[in-house]
């Protein structure tokens, strides 16, 4: 039997890495001093293409561009 001493504590907070490792990177970026800050914050935003499909063919997609929440 495993112990529960071994579970990471971001899992014991019943979040996910990723979610753990956003918040790091966010807590990072707000610590840095500009004109780092600036440029880093520049490259937080994310750019994705969704497209749906119907009758088993991909209709025209949509770009999207998301910024993470802080």
């Amino acid at each position: 039997m495993a112990s529960n001493a071994a579970v990471p504590f971001w899992r014991a907070a019943g979040m996910t890495y990723i979610t753990y490792s956003n918040i790091c990177a966010n807590l990072v970026r707000n610590c840095l001093k500009e004109p780092y800050k600036t440029d880093v914050l520049k490259r937080e935003k994310v750019h994705f293409s969704v497209s749906k499909w119907v009758d088993g063919k991909p209709q025209k997609p949509t770009v999207r561009s998301d910024t993470p929440e802080a």
